[in-house]
């Protein structure tokens, strides 16, 4: 599984990265966090940052996610619902 974390590194977009990491250990799936800071890279998805993007879809924009929905994002992707 990929897990993008679309921003400039603000405080936001860290808070974004380090609930997504949270979010993988809580689901235990195996699963690729990048951040992707480079502004052309983040334009082929969002337009607002932070972004979350797994598996190459786009799952929010614009504001930071909470753990508990990215866990379902996670879960959704893996096709279990604990």
């Amino acid at each position: 599984m990929e897990i993008l974390v679309l921003g400039p590194g603000c405080p936001n977009c860290r808070k974004t990265f380090e609930r997504a990491l949270e979010a993988v250990q809580a689901v235990g799936v195996e699963a690729e966090v990048r951040k992707v800071e480079n502004p052309v890279d983040i334009a082929r998805y969002v337009m607002l940052t932070p972004g979350v993007v797994v598996n190459g879809k786009v799952k929010c924009a614009g504001r930071v996610p909470e753990v508990e929905e990215i866990v379902g994002w996670l879960q959704e992707a893996t096709g279990s619902e604990e």
